[in-house]
This record gives structure tokens, C-alpha cells and sequence, in this order.
């Protein structure tokens, strides 16, 4: 393979690179790798990419876009709102660089298609939000021996890292088990810095280019994370496990497993939604808008931060985040002996603070089904989302 006078024209700084050169940008245009999500991580990172030439790129996304995405999401824009992320990400890598064959997967990755994907390609970049899904591209990437270039984002902060097995450390062995569920906010409960996940997305757009070129030294065993607000750097020594459930000596996860289950989210789910059922604890923004205009007397609480409080509220709801509800909980004695509606921006956070107040002693507890989103979409268009 050669290259053509429009490609040595267009990848000249490049080529320039004693380090690159021609033959480095050959194996780009020859490379083939899969990106999971196409959203803050995966957004930047796929123009860096296609920009720098990677031949093939395969991105997995079966989201739609909403226009809280476009704050860091920078493939999009408001046009694209209720749009699909991976076709919309294919249709721009393509306009950007007509060398890159650009392969959209509108599909949730799981265990029984993951492997089929994978197979095609060099090396995967996780750009997930989920623990499941993080898990699940771990032990595929184990299992079929390919780079997995990590990356993570919240608030302020990201890490990224290499992972490649066998010569360095997997993602077990830095996270052997998930977090108890509800434990990490998403970045829709928590928030995050638009400007922040560029940073880490470039980060895994560099070490995935000297994977390919064979140029530097990787983030393999080492793990560095980024705070935005003290503009500072630091590294950790990541190492090999001996002990891994997956890469280890004796590995007792040999093949791919129910990840949600794993992850406690289906059991927790399914709990939840049982315990919603069985006790009748769960009311409607509808019934609620009812009961409210009946003046009945209902104690309406809202667990989510004081900056989601300032966004938009429900009239007359006492704010008390579900982070201080272990030392404020006495605060709603007084209340006992009537109905407490508790509230979130969706449900979740809701339904903790109520198994939690059940614990207490309360007894007369409802959950607002769908939380404050699911109001502003049925009682309150005019409510301002988030």
C-alpha cells in the first residue's frame, strides 16, 4: 500500500513525525477500532480519529440524542435531538474524512454479540457510563486478547488507562466487583464538566494512535487520573492480579456472564419494582396533581442536591438530599402520621430514601413514579428540564 498525493497532503504533520512517518500513518489507515458509546467520551475521541486517518471505525450506540448531551456530546447538535448517536456519529466521521469507512452498530452491547463484534477489530475504547456494560467489554477484551483503552468521567474528574491482557493488568484487576448499585451517580445525577471529557477523550485518542504506530510508551500499568479544578495530574502503578476472576492464574470467570445481574441491577430493579407493586407505594405525577388540588394533606420531599433544586421544583416540596438523610430523617418525625410523597429527578433516589425511612419507622410513604421528569412531562410542560 502507498499513499496517495491527497493522503501525504493531509496527513503531512503526521508524517512529518520522525516517530510516525509514512509507514505509521499506513498502519492508521490499515487500523480497525471499535468505540463503545458515542457520547462525551466517545464524541471527541471519534474526530480525533477519523481526523488522524484510523481506517475503520465501528461505534456502538443505540441512544438518542437529548439536548443535555450537547453541553460535551460535540458531534451533535440541536438539530440532531431524538436522533440515533451511531448513525449521526457515521454520518459526520464520514464528511470529515472520506479515507475512514465509519461502521455504526445501533444495538445494546450484551454477552451473546459482543464477541461477534469485537472479533473484526484491533482494539476496543470504552467510552460507557455503566458498570455492566464496562465489565462486559472487559472480559471480551480478555477473552479475545485485544487492547481495551479506558476511560472514565464525573464531575471534575476522569482516569484513563490501558488495559491489555496478558502482558499487563484488565479492569478486574483494578475493580474486581461493581460498586453496590446507586452507590456512583450517573453524570445525569451527579453532573459533569463538558470541557473536562474532552481532556480524558483525547487522552484515549493518544494512547490508541501509539498503540497503532508502535510509538511511545502506553498507559499499560498505569493509571492516571485528571482533576480539572486543580489542573492536576496524578499516576498510579497498576498491576497484573494474580488472584483475577478473568486474567489471573486461576480464573474463575471463563466465559461471558449476566453482567446486570453481576452488577446487582436487575436483582435490584426487580426488587424495587416488586416491593413498588406488592405495597403500593408508587403514585402517579397525575394522582399526586389530584390529591394536591384536593388539598389533602400530603408532605411532599425532595431528595435530589440544592443545585437540581434550583433548576425546578415542585411548589411547596422540603428539600432534603438523599446524601444528608441520614442525619436529618428526625427532622420528618413530625410527619408520621401523614402521607410523605418522596421525590428525585427520576425515581431511584426516591426509592432508597424510602426503603431507608421504612427502616426508621415510617410507614405512610409514596414514591413519585417517574420522579420530577415524569411531572414536568405530565403536569408541567412549562418546567424547566435537566
Amino acid at each position: 500500500m502507498s499513499l496517495q498525493a491527497e493522503q501525504i497532503k493531509r496527513y503531512s504533520r503526521h508524517i512529518l513525525l520522525p516517530e510516525v512517518g509514512v509507514e505509521g500513518q499506513k498502519k492508521l489507515l490499515n487500523a480497525k477500532v471499535l468505540i463503545i458509546g458515542a457520547g462525551g467520551l466517545g464524541s471527541p475521541l471519534a474526530l480525533y480519529l477519523a481526523a488522524a486517518g484510523v481506517g475503520t471505525i465501528g461505534i456502538v450506540d443505540f441512544d438518542q440524542v437529548d439536548a443535555s448531551n450537547l453541553q460535551r456530546q460535540i458531534l451533535f447538535t440541536m438539530d440532531d435531538v431524538g436522533k440515533n448517536k451511531a448513525e449521526l456519529a457515521a454520518q459526520r466521521l464520514q464528511q470529515l474524512n472520506s479515507d475512514v469507512q465509519v461502521i455504526p452498530y445501533v444495538m445494546m452491547l450484551k454477552r451473546d454479540n459482543i464477541l461477534d463484534i469485537l472479533k473484526d477489530y484491533d482494539i476496543l475504547i470504552d467510552g460507557t457510563d455503566n458498570f455492566p456494560t464496562r465489565y462486559l467489554t472487559n472480559d471480551a477484551c480478555v477473552f479475545l486478547k485485544k487492547p481495551n483503552i479506558y476511560g472514565s468521567i464525573f464531575r471534575f474528574e476522569g482516569q484513563v488507562t490501558v488495559f491489555k491482557v496478558p502482558e499487563g493488568p484488565c479492569y478486574r484487576c483494578l475493580y474486581p466487583e461493581p460498586p453496590p448499585p446507586g452507590l456512583v451517580p450517573s453524570c445525569a445525577e451527579g453532573g459533569v464538566m463538558g470541557a473536562m471529557v474532552g481532556t480524558i477523550a483525547t487522552l484515549q485518542a493518544i494512547e490508541t494512535i501509539k498503540l497503532i504506530t508502535g510509538i511511545g510508551n502506553s498507559l499499560m500499568g498505569r493509571l492516571v487520573i485528571y482533576n480539572s479544578l486543580d489542573l492536576k495530574f496524578r499516576e498510579l502503578k497498576l498491576r497484573k492480579d494474580p488472584a483475577c476472576p478473568v486474567c489471573g492464574e486461576h480464573p474463575s470467570i471463563t466465559q461471558l456472564v449476566d453482567y446486570e445481574q453481576f452488577c446487582g441491577m436487575t436483582v435490584e430493579s426487580t426488587q424495587t419494582k416488586d416491593a413498588v407493586m406488592n405495597t403500593n407505594i408508587e403514585i402517579s405525577p397525575l394522582e399526586l396533581k389530584v390529591r394536591l388540588d384536593e388539598k389533602e394533606n400530603l408532605v411532599l420531599i425532595d431528595v435530589r442536591e440544592p443545585n437540581e433544586y434550583e433548576i425546578c421544583r415542585i411548589e411547596g416540596s422540603i428539600l432534603i438530599p438523599l446524601s444528608e438523610l441520614g442525619n436529618r430523617f428526625h427532622e420528618l418525625e413530625k410527619f408520621k402520621n401523614k402521607t410523605i410523597v418522596v421525590h428525585c429527578k427520576v425515581g431511584g433516589r426516591s426509592m432508597r430514601a424510602i426503603q431507608f425511612l421504612k427502616q426508621q419507622g415510617f410507614s405512610n410513604l409514596l414514591n413519585l413514579a417517574g420522579g420530577i421528569a415524569e411531572w414536568a412531562n405530565q403536569v408541567d410542560p412549562s418546567m424547566p428540564r435537566y
